[in-house]
């Protein structure tokens, strides 16, 4: 979910911030971000990976981040 979350967020931005100063390359982390994400849920080898605790207090903490950023452009 978070890596749909930070897609979303990242086109959202894209969209609503249409003009401003380097916005297709701010909001381009949130969407590589989210996409990447995203699209790792669904390989096996990293879907296993993601399901252990360091991995995921990491994701979150990445997520926490990126959800600030989003706010802070």
């Amino acid at each position: 979910m978070g890596g749909y979350l930070l897609l979303a967020v990242g086109l959202i931005n894209l969209r609503y911030q249409t003009g401003s100063d380097s916005n297709l390359s701010k909001s381009s982390l949130l969407i590589i971000l989210g996409a990447v994400a995203f699209i790792a849920t669904f390989i096996p080898v990293f879907k296993t990976l993601l399901l252990k605790r360091v991995s995921k207090m990491l994701a979150l903490i990445i997520l926490i981040l990126a959800i600030a950023y989003g706010f802070l452009i």
